[in-house]
């Protein structure tokens, strides 16, 4: 029988800092459904934002606010700033390393709704992928991969550990406590930025257990991606192209951000993503990022990743300009937590990272606070856990037999995609919600293997929360009219 003191579900930056943050003589496991790499903290290119100092602890709480359109916690918010330059000294101080100038001065940019410069970047356009490998290669705890989660053993409001499918057989790992950090929801999606393994499964146990979810309405798709490819996974163009000077233009060449904003390129990821598609409804025109106004030896070395990706696919880049789409990207709702990672009405059950929702985005995720959320409240989850001992009476859980996946799932899978991105993306519509209700609901009431299950209950909590909110907010834009 294993027992460990803390397990993690899912080894992106955020569970990967919570083990590093727990003590070496604690028994911890790491569990991680696929190869380490294949997470979205890996595939993170623009940076980690930061307040730079006291004085901007306030004005990036400030954009953070405004991002969010009135719906963010304050008090979040409040805790993701404070703590945001703890983090990151501690990374540094740990031998991280992030990028500078010539003179050894740690290098700033600024990426939209930013009122400053303030993101830390690593690697060019490979933060996610340098601090990920950072912290695995720090990782001084036990690691299971190729390993998913189908079940948490939960009886009289206490958390006890997991149900593990590793190498087609079940098992039960027991623990004093859970902290949840697996990842958002990109697989619900046929055009999407996120790791491959995304697929929504824990917001779905969430569903049947009985663990609340909120703000699952809030989903980002990201303005600048290339989606002419036949892999899921599509090509994200960082936001700091953008921030450092690319512009988005139509096929005529003419810049038309300005028709819906007056910050152009600089306005948040949801009303650039917005105009992309009003646009081209309005004009059939594609769209198009343009990188001319780069010189062509600082982007190869100030986004080599980019610049090698567009290379294989043809793009004289930065002279030549690439055509894009918005696509999904980041959910900002998830499990409710507390501002210590807390699961509420469930003893010893944590969540972090983008599986959780501790409202510190609002109805918009500013530029680059993702991973810094995931570094700040694993953080915290930690703190929680190391200043609250408790003795816990061991609880056996018999192991489930459910089936996980029937031959046909394959085929309803890709059909779910087709009617999360038709029906629940960068604009609704009440009549296209309903619509994508009543199939969900069609595809639950069919023969279908326990994952796929997961994955109907997080889209249909979606759609719910998105028939819910009746006005248009941030990310969430309902399209009135006659035949809505």
């Amino acid at each position: 029988m294993m027992q460990y003191d803390v397990i993690i579900v899912g080894a992106g930056v955020a569970g990967l800092y919570a083990a590093l943050k727990l003590p070496k003589e604690k028994k911890v496991l790491i569990i991680n459904k696929r190869e380490t790499f294949k997470c979205n903290s890996f595939y993170a290119q623009g940076g980690v934002a930061l307040a730079r100092d006291e004085a901007d602890i306030p004005v990036h709480i400030k954009d953070t606010l405004e991002a969010g359109s009135g719906l963010c916690c304050e008090n979040a918010v409040d805790v993701l700033s404070q703590n945001s330059r703890l983090v990151i000294d501690d990374l540094i101080n740990r031998g991280f390393e992030f990028d500078k100038d010539s003179e050894g001065n740690l290098l700033y940019t600024k990426e939209a709704a930013h009122s400053t410069e303030r993101i830390l970047h690593a690697g060019g356009d490979a933060t996610g992928r340098y601090m990920h490998l950072f912290l695995l290669e720090q990782n001084p705890h036990a690691m299971m991969s190729d390993a998913r989660v189908v079940d948490l053993l939960i009886k009289d409001g206490a958390c006890y550990g997991v149900t593990v499918l590793d190498h087609r057989e079940r098992r039960n790992i027991y623990a004093k406590d859970v902290i949840l950090a697996s990842g958002g929801v990109g697989s619900l999606y046929e055009f999407h930025t996120n790791a491959p393994c995304i697929s929504a499964d824990m917001q779905g146990l969430c569903v049947l257990k009985g663990i609340e979810l909120e703000r699952m309405e809030m989903l980002q798709f990201h303005p600048t991606v290339f989606v002419d490819s036949n892999n899921a996974q599509k090509l994200l163009l960082t936001e700091a192209l953008r921030g450092e000077g690319a512009t988005i233009e139509d096929e005529s060449g003419r810049r038309f951000l300005f028709d819906y904003d007056a910050r152009g390129e600089l306005a948040s990821r949801d009303i650039v993503s917005k105009a992309i598609y009003e646009h081209s409804q309005k004009t059939g025109m594609k769209t198009y990022l343009s990188l001319k106004n780069f010189d062509h030896v600082y982007f190869t070395h100030r986004f080599p990743n980019i610049y090698k990706n567009l290379q294989i696919l043809g793009f004289d880049v930065p002279r030549e300009r690439v055509p894009i789409s918005p696509a999904f990207h980041y959910a900002i709702g998830g499990i409710k937590t507390d501002l210590h990672g807390r699961v509420p009405n469930v003893k010893s059950l944590y969540a972090i990272g983008e599986v959780a929702s501790t409202k510190v985005h609002g109805a918009n995720r500013l530029a680059s606070n993702s991973l810094l959320e995931g570094l700040v409240f694993a953080k915290k989850a930690v703190e929680d856990i190391l200043n609250n001992p408790h003795a816990k009476k061991f609880v056996e859980f018999p192991v489930g037999d459910a089936i996980m996946s029937l031959k046909e799932d394959k085929e309803k899978k890709n059909l779910l995609r087709k009617i999360m991105w038709e029906n629940v993306s960068i604009v609704r519509t009440k009549k296209g919600l309903t619509k994508a209700l009543d199939e969900i609901n069609i595809l639950l009431n069919e023969p279908i293997g326990k994952l796929l299950k997961f994955r109907l209950l997080t889209a249909k909590e979606i759609v719910l929360s998105a028939l819910a909110r009746e006005e248009s907010i941030g990310v969430h834009f309902l399209k009135k009219g006659e035949n809505d």
